[in-house]
């Protein structure tokens, strides 16, 4: 007969292999939820790398902020890039992440030309994209067709086409011919993110019509190897490329996985200023791969990636031609998969035989906290020596699972606790906030976590006015009508309500529970919201009260969130400079006669489905760096968008170029179709303003805000 813990410890295998079986299951499908978990997991690993030295023969020649401030704002005169080219002209290559799409005059395009065609080492960068457009001119696809990759072997002799692995792209923004007419070649700077929003490869092969394209790295060292590149696929996909003695492995999809160096700033960089002003020694740049692009933060120009959230594009491509240069690249796909599913099958029953042999929970808690470092210091050590970057999620989701399942049963009390929790807590606390003390107990402690979180603030106009005109059981009957309806939108959309201040609201997203799409939901909200008080307000009015009106303010960003408060009294809030801009956007309503201000950052993260238009650039009290803020009209609308915000966009660009009157007859145009258009009137008082006295030379346009 076998003896109850000798039956214990089979139950504790069985359960390691059920946990093993799911988990590499999932492994296997990879869900989306849990694929961006893994993919920040591989990022931190990443950031566990010391940062490596870059190859010498690759340089970044910069328009940085030190570019910007002496010769003024970007794009440049073609003057300016003529000199830089000139002043480049003993590199080997030049790369330009940059494209030269429109006319700027015969003179200065001229020069360019010229300079390009006495350097005789410049690759240009074009933009491809899907947008329907008209074809571009048969001198500009002669040009690319001098680049276009006609060499393909298939290595499993299926005669697969290649067109359907890449990325395919109906349109492009190309070089105008007179710039591109005497380039050594041309590469596509698109870089495609991966679903999260994080850079980690770069797709080296792109299909345009019925051919395939390099990108702007791989192009560049063709040029500078000068040899011819030799594409190879298989019935899977693209296998790699063949570069002279260069064998570039790919991803199915012509992707190469970026082995980056550092963060931004890691490759030997010039400022773009001091080579067009002369002031770098001869011999620098001789017989070295040039990349030139943007690394100044107000060109946009910017990518997350593992090791930087403000990455410069330009290095991205200058990442690609290193690790081809040296043969640095990621582990194989088929080895790192392996090596994680082996980590994901041994680890449940490592914990197995530790809770079969170890009866104290705590010593067995410390067991499992032992076992989870040393896994990730094992895939810090893969990744620092070979460049192996396994799956984080997967391996410690299996042996978390393995050490929890053989722990709930040898232990049943968790749920008695946990209903003990839900009852003490449940009539003072919101139900999500209850769910996260029932998962971690200790979060009751004061203090909280740092994590980027969606914060709106909502407000009825004119508030006071309207408590003075009202008898106190009916303003307090008005409030519940407006709170309750607008508090179920809150919670439809899963946002978390943090507290009501009088007759505001003020709401978080992403915390305590997690939102992917924190931010499109907060504009979900403030869209009904608004629709909401619109229909109250009618209402109201039936009833003969004043209109009702709203303003709501929304930032996306970084904030401390957690139990705040005493040791007596604590409340689940979130507080630092992120609650505080998007109390101040809600206020500046007033200033611009609309209804809903997001942050940029906000924007930048909810463009899709949304119609917004920029209003303007805002140095709020307190804050050095100005921000670029944009009204949520609503949800996509092409009437909309052609009769409002490209007409006040053009506006607003004229405004900026201190066009003041041109600018202000735009605005005026709009108010004969929108006549109560808010920042439309704003913006028609300041260019009369401007016009009777003029900004200051070297005026920014940046507008500064006081007090809320």
């Amino acid at each position: 007969m076998f003896s109850s813990q000798h039956t214990q410890r089979l139950f504790f295998y069985l359960i390691a292999f059920l946990v093993s079986t799911v988990v590499l299951l999932l492994y296997i499908v990879n869900p989306t939820l849990l694929g961006f978990i893994d993919s920040s997991g591989r990022d931190f690993v990443y950031r566990m790398r010391p940062q490596l030295t870059p190859p010498e023969n690759i340089l970044i020649v910069a328009i940085d902020e030190e570019s910007i401030d002496e010769l003024g704002r970007w794009p440049w005169k073609r003057m300016y890039i003529a000199r830089l080219v000139e002043g480049l002209g003993e590199a080997r290559v030049v790369a330009m992440d940059i494209v030269f799409s429109e006319r700027e005059d015969e003179e200065t395009d001229s020069t360019l030309q010229a300079a390009i065609k006495e350097a005789d080492n410049v690759v240009l960068g074009y933009f491809m994209r899907n947008l329907e457009g008209p074809p571009p001119r048969q001198s500009v696809l002669e040009q690319l067709e001098r680049s276009a990759i006609r060499k393909v072997a298939s290595i499993d002799a299926t005669g697969t086409d290649p067109l359907q692995f890449v990325p395919r792209y109906s349109g492009i923004e190309p070089n105008i011919p007179e710039i591109g007419r005497f380039a050594k070649g041309f590469g596509s700077f698109n870089i495609i993110p991966d679903e999260d929003g994080v850079y980690r490869r770069s797709h080296l092969v792109l299909g345009y019509r019925d051919g395939l394209y390099p990108a702007l790295s791989l192009e560049a060292l063709r040029r500078y190897y000068n040899r011819d590149i030799v594409l190879r696929v298989a019935s899977y996909g693209l296998d790699s490329i063949g570069l002279g003695d260069k064998n570039i492995p790919l991803e199915g999809d012509g992707s190469l996985g970026l082995n980056f160096y550092g963060g931004g700033g890691t490759f030997t960089t010039y400022s773009a200023v001091d080579i067009i002003k002369g002031r770098v020694a001869p011999g620098e740049f001789r017989d070295k791969l040039v990349f030139v692009g943007a690394t100044e933060l107000g060109i946009y120009d910017m990518r997350p990636i593992p090791v930087d959230v403000v990455y410069p594009g330009v290095e991205v491509h200058a990442t690609v031609s290193a690790n081809v240069m040296e043969d640095r690249y990621l582990g194989d796909s088929l080895t790192t998969g392996l090596l994680g599913a082996l980590l994901v099958v041994v680890l449940p029953f490592i914990m197995a035989i530790v809770t079969g042999r170890v009866s104290n929970r705590y010593a067995g808690l410390g067991i499992f906290a032992a076992v989870a470092i040393l896994t990730i210091a094992l895939e810090v050590a893969l990744f620092i020596h070979y460049s192996i970057l396994l799956s984080t999620l997967y391996p410690l989701l299996s042996l978390s699972l393995g050490y929890v399942a053989t722990e709930a049963y040898r232990n049943m009390v968790v749920e008695r606790k946990s209903r003990f929790y839900r009852k003490a807590f449940s009539t003072y606390v919101p139900p999500q906030v209850v769910e996260e003390i029932v998962r971690e107990p200790e979060r009751l402690s004061l203090g909280g976590e740092k994590r980027e979180i969606t914060v709106l603030f909502a407000d009825i106009r004119d508030f006071t006015t309207l408590a003075e005109s009202m008898e106190p059981e009916r303003l307090v009957t008005l409030l519940h009508e407006y709170l309750t309806p607008l508090t179920e939108i809150l919670f439809r959309e899963r946002g978390t309500l943090d507290k009501y201040i009088g007759d505001a609201i003020m709401a978080i997203f992403n915390a305590p529970h997690r939102l992917d799409d924190h931010a499109h939901r907060a504009c979900r909200v403030a869209i009904e919201m608004r629709g909401k008080i619109s229909e109250l307000g009618r209402e109201c009015q039936r009833q003969g009260c004043p209109s009702l009106n709203m303003g709501v303010g929304i930032n996306t960003g970084e904030a401390v969130v957690g139990n705040m408060g005493t040791e007596l009294r604590f409340d689940y809030t979130a507080i630092g400079d992120t609650v505080n801009l998007a109390s101040r956007l809600e206020g500046m309503n007033r200033l611009y006669g609309t209804g809903i201000i997001v942050s940029q950052a906000t924007f930048e993260r909810t463009e899709d489905g949304f119609l917004f238009r920029e209003l303007d650039l805002v140095r709020v009290k307190g804050k050095k760096r100005p921000v670029r803020i944009y009204e949520l009209v609503g949800h996509k609308d092409e009437a909309l968008m052609e009769g409002l915000v490209r007409p006040f966009e053009d506006g607003l660009r004229l405004y900026r170029l201190s066009r003041f009157a041109e600018a202000k007859g735009l605005f005026q145009a709009i108010l004969e179709r929108f006549p109560e258009d808010g920042p439309s009137l704003l913006y028609v008082r300041r260019c009369e303003e401007f016009a009777e006295s003029p900004p200051p030379e070297g005026w920014d346009g940046v507008y500064r805000a006081g007090e809320k």
